[in-house]
Order: structure tokens, then C-alpha cells, then sequence
């Protein structure tokens, strides 16, 4: 039973770590992507990425209402915009009616300052988010580049006020283009409305994000568990994740799009097309020969986009399944309750440390049935140890005789009948346990709640792990104690190699997450009271029997 135990701790050990090789992607619908390469781009110029979804054919006459007079629109300079909420302050150039600047206010960098989701690379690719792309490279360049006719003022919005940005452009010939973003304070939410018409033909615009999302440093990367970014494409009812780091053309392209996302581990710029008719591709850059590839999103005809943290409250409220952007994994059903209640618990004391400890006392009270059946069938294992290795001493001999191992086998398993143990009555309450783990493990990684959250002391981040180490060693000092408290059936030479596992463990939890950590340290620090608990219940039960056993005749 103990190498069942073992083989148990590995396997979780091993999916915990694995887990993105493990993971299974959706099969994504691809669509052909033309092998043509971009020029590489620099400060100011127009190169769009390469890689462009399939070309958008001008739409049936009949389909689309007459094209706006070809009046001549555009302005004389560039000017910039604000857009401020509660929640945001953005920053729209009327240079192609892109997106500078957008800064969250409720979360911080490094430097404590707002949270940049614009990447700083902008600048130099001279392609900002809500550019325009497509097949018709030249036409989209021209009007990323084209000075457009634009509002005077910015907006200033509070909770629930609306209001809307209008930018168009015309050459007086052939072009008309309209960029229309409506906002609503207390949001992060941006309605949009794309026209662009060449020749009397409305053409299907395609929007870009990019490149990347947010400004991460090289330390905020290293402290970070995971450090995701890529694109995340919502379609048949599964996500597919498209890392920067595992990038394939062929697989990054992607038809009837619920919606689609550029996202790290804990931001989203997130767009949804019309109903299973939007097209989605991620797409790389390039560049120059020994410059960084840089990553864009396009997607045909969006309506409506979310740019900010993986709330998971706040993307269920934006609806269309949003909230699966969130990366809860394989058990995200367990993860969003644990979330639902770490919330709760936060409410009651509003320290995010805390209120895991407070999760994960509730956890143990919960299992206290499972975990008292465990230990009450490996304290009954280690009683009849002695007579299951004088059983295998007896066969000892016949190592080869299959007749007589059978024999010891069915032995064994009377001895075990006889005195009401279940074999697997250990292993079992823990395997039952593990998706429970499991999503714990995953709502503590991917919970945008967690950044920069401090606990207490030194833990001042429970999203990164502990600088240092000492709740790590903290966990495997308990762990150990816990060992030793725990009644074990094992010879001593695999009692000793139990005791190298919170060694082992150690050295794996000290990348982990503080939250992460915290929750284990306090695990193992309840199931050591637990433990003792369960102990002297034991040895009071043992005493009675042996007691009931004396008065027998």
C-alpha cells in the first residue's frame, strides 16, 4: 500500500508540474495562410505582420446598404484623446484612430504605477492596437497612416455614463473609411463599429491587437510561476491557446470565432466578432534579422471588446463565455467555486492571505471523514504487519511458483478481512482528493486576485514565489513532522525514502506561487493538529479492544 501511496504523490507531483504538456488543445478549423512576408518594419513605418487571414471579398451589393458619399475627410495634424473612467484612462490618436495608451488604475506595475496594456514595442513597429489589417495591405496601411477627421474633446465618464469616439476618413476618390468605439464608465468594456469602403464596396475590416499585451519585465517574468502570453481563441465551445513561445502558422488561424483574445497570465484584450462568423489568426512578425519577433491578434469585423485583468466577475458580467479566457485548466469547474468562496472569505477579513487560510481550514473540516478512513486503515495495516510478513516469509521460497503466490495472495487478503481493512481504504481518500487540489492549485496560478497581493511581512505578492524561501522550507519541515506523526505500514527502508519526499517537495515548492505555498504550509500544519486528533481516537479504540479482547472467556 505504501508504494501505492508513493506512486500517488509522483503521478500529482508530475501532473502538477506537466500540466501544459498534458493539457489537450482543441483541434482548431484553419484557414490558408498566404507564405508572403513583411518587410521588416521601423519607428513610424507601416509593415503588417505576416500571415493575414483569408481574403475578404467585397460584399454582394445587395447585402450592404449604398456607400456614403465620397466627401473628403481627414485632418491637418495629429492630435490625441483621453478617455477616462473609474477604471481606465486611454489614450486614442486620430492617426489612424488607434489605441496609445490604455492604463488600468486598479492594478499596478512593478513601479506602482498604472498598468500599461499598450506594449511599449508600439512604438516601434509604428503599428498601435485597433490598426487595421487584411489582404489589402496597401489600403490598410494607408489608413493606419491617414490623418482622420476626429472628436476635439476626450470623454470623462463615471459609473454607468456613456460615450463614444467617432473618427472618419476620406480621400474624396475611391476610399471612406469610420472607426466608432462607444465606452461605458465603470467598465472595461469597448463597443466597436468598423466601415471600410473602397470603390463603392464595403469591405470586411480586420482589427488588429498588438504587438503583445502589457510591458512585463524581464523580474516580474522570472517571479511568476507561468508566464503565458499568447492568443486565446474561443470556438465549438473550447478554447484554444496559441503560446508565443510554441508559434505555428499552419495551427494559428481560426474560422467560425466565438471570440478571440491576445492575454497573458492575467490581462485580456478580448473581441467578439458577429455569432460564429468572425475569422481569428495569430500572427508573428518577424522583423529585422536579430530583432524579437513580435505578435499580433486579427480578427474580422469586431463588435465589441473587453481590455483588462481576467476578473472573473467582471468577464461573467461581459457574457459570451468570456470568463473562459480565465485558465482555470481540466477541473475549472472545482477552480471557479474555490474562487467564489476565497472571495467570500476576503469579504469577512480583506487580506487575501487570510482568506486562503480560511479556505483551507473549511477544506479540512470537509475532509475529515476521508482523512480520518485513511489513517484509521493504515493504522490497522501497520497492527497486522507483522503477521502479512510472516505470511510472505512462509512463501518466501517459491518467488517462482505462481500456484503458491496465489495461495500467499489469497492469504493475505483473509488476514486483511479478518480485521476489516481495505487494502486501498489509504490510497483512495487521496486520489478522491486530487482534482480537488488540482483546483486549487489552478485558481491560486491563473486568479488575476492574487497579483501583487500582499499577505503579510515579507510575502508582500502571493502570485510570486517567496524571495525568502522560508515558507517553502516551513511546508517541507511540516510535511516531515507530519510523516512521522502518520501510522505507516512500510519497512524501514521504505520509511526512510517516505522521508525524503518533503525534501524532494521543498526544492519543488520554492518556484511556486507564496499563495500556492501558503496553502500547503497551512495544510500541513492543520493535518499535524489533525493528526494528533486522530492518533489519540486510535489509541483509545485499540485499548478498548484489547480491553474487550481480556474479558473474552
Amino acid at each position: 500500500m505504501e508504494k501505492r501511496l508513493i506512486l500517488a504523490i509522483v503521478l500529482s507531483l508530475a501532473v502538477l508540474i506537466g500540466y501544459n504538456l498534458l493539457f489537450v488543445k482543441p483541434k482548431p478549423q484553419t484557414v490558408p495562410v498566404p507564405s508572403e512576408t513583411a518587410a521588416a518594419p521601423s519607428a513610424g513605418a507601416q509593415a503588417l505582420p505576416t500571415g493575414q487571414l483569408t481574403p475578404a471579398a467585397a460584399k454582394p451589393a445587395a447585402q450592404v446598404p449604398p456607400a456614403p458619399e465620397l466627401k473628403e475627410a481627414g485632418a491637418a495634424a495629429e492630435t490625441e484623446l483621453s478617455v477616462e473612467t473609474p477604471l481606465l484612462s486611454a489614450v486614442w490618436s486620430n492617426k489612424g484612430g488607434v489605441l496609445k495608451s490604455w492604463r488600468l488604475k486598479k492594478h499596478a506595475n512593478d513601479k506602482k504605477q498604472p498598468l500599461e496594456l499598450v506594449s511599449a514595442a508600439a512604438l516601434e513597429t509604428g503599428l498601435y492596437p485597433f490598426s487595421l489589417g487584411g489582404d489589402d495591405r496597401a489600403l490598410a496601411g494607408a489608413l493606419n497612416l491617414a490623418l482622420v477627421d476626429g472628436p476635439k474633446a476626450g470623454l470623462s465618464l463615471r459609473d454607468g455614463e456613456k460615450g463614444e469616439l467617432r473618427y472618419v476618413y476620406s480621400d474624396g476618390k475611391t476610399v471612406r473609411a469610420e472607426k466608432i468605439y462607444r465606452f461605458t464608465g465603470g467598465t472595461y468594456d469597448v463597443g466597436i463599429e468598423l466601415h471600410v469602403w473602397k470603390s463603392g464596396q464595403e469591405i470586411v475590416p480586420t482589427l488588429l491587437w498588438g504587438p503583445g499585451i502589457g510591458n512585463p519585465t524581464a523580474a516580474e517574468m522570472r517571479g511568476r510561476f507561468t508566464s503565458v502570453m499568447g492568443a486565446a481563441i474561443y470556438t465549438g465551445g473550447k478554447v484554444a491557446r496559441m503560446d508565443v513561445k510554441k508559434y505555428k502558422a499552419e495551427t494559428s488561424a481560426f474560422n467560425f470565432v466565438d471570440w478571440a483574445a491576445f492575454e497573458d497570465n492575467y490581462f485580456a484584450a478580448l473581441f467578439l466578432p458577429p455569432a460564429q462568423k468572425g475569422q481569428a489568426a495569430f500572427l508573428e512578425d518577424p522583423r529585422a534579422q536579430g530583432q524579437t519577433p513580435v505578435y499580433y491578434l486579427a480578427i474580422t469585423q469586431p463588435q465589441e471588446a473587453f481590455i483588462g485583468p481576467k476578473d472573473f466577475d467582471a468577464l461573467k458580467a461581459f457574457g459570451h463565455e468570456a470568463r473562459k479566457v480565465v485558465n482555470f485548466g481540466t477541473f475549472g469547474s472545482i477552480a471557479e467555486i474555490l474562487l467564489v468562496a476565497v472571495k467570500y472569505f476576503y469579504k469577512l477579513v480583506p487580506n487575501w492571505g487570510v482568506a486562503i487560510i480560511l479556505l483551507t481550514l473549511v477544506m479540512k473540516i470537509l475532509f475529515f471523514p476521508l482523512t480520518y478512513s485513511s489513517t484509521k486503515s493504515m493504522a490497522k495495516m501497520a497492527e497486522v504487519q507483522p503477521k502479512v510478513k510472516a505470511l510472505q516469509n512462509k512463501y518466501k521460497k517459491y518467488k517462482t511458483d505462481m500456484t503458491q503466490r496465489r495461495e500467499m495472495q489469497q492469504e493475505t487478503m483473509k488476514l486483511y478481512k479478518e480485521h476489516g481493512i481495505n487494502p486501498a481504504g489509504g490510497c483512495l481518500p487521496l486520489l478522491i482528493q486530487l482534482p480537488i487540489f488540482w483546483g486549487v492549485f489552478r485558481m491560486l496560478v491563473a486568479s488575476v486576485e492574487f497579483r501583487h497581493a500582499p499577505f503579510l511581512l515579507w510575502i508582500q505578492d502571493l502570485s510570486v514565489m517567496d524571495p525568502t524561501y522560508v515558507t517553502p522550507i516551513l511546508r517541507g519541515a511540516t510535511q516531515f513532522i507530519s510523516q512521522k506523526m502518520t501510522p505507516t505500514s512500510a519497512d524501514p527502508a521504505q520509511a526512510k525514502m517516505m522521508l525524503i519526499m518533503p525534501v524532494m517537495m521543498t526544492v519543488f515548492f520554492i518556484s511556486f506561487p507564496s499563495g500556492l505555498v501558503l496553502y500547503w504550509l497551512t495544510t500541513n500544519v492543520l493535518q499535524i493538529a489533525q493528526q494528533a486528533i486522530m492518533n489519540e481516537m486510535m489509541a483509545r479504540q485499540k485499548q478498548k479492544r484489547e480491553a474487550d479482547g481480556k474479558r473474552k472467556p
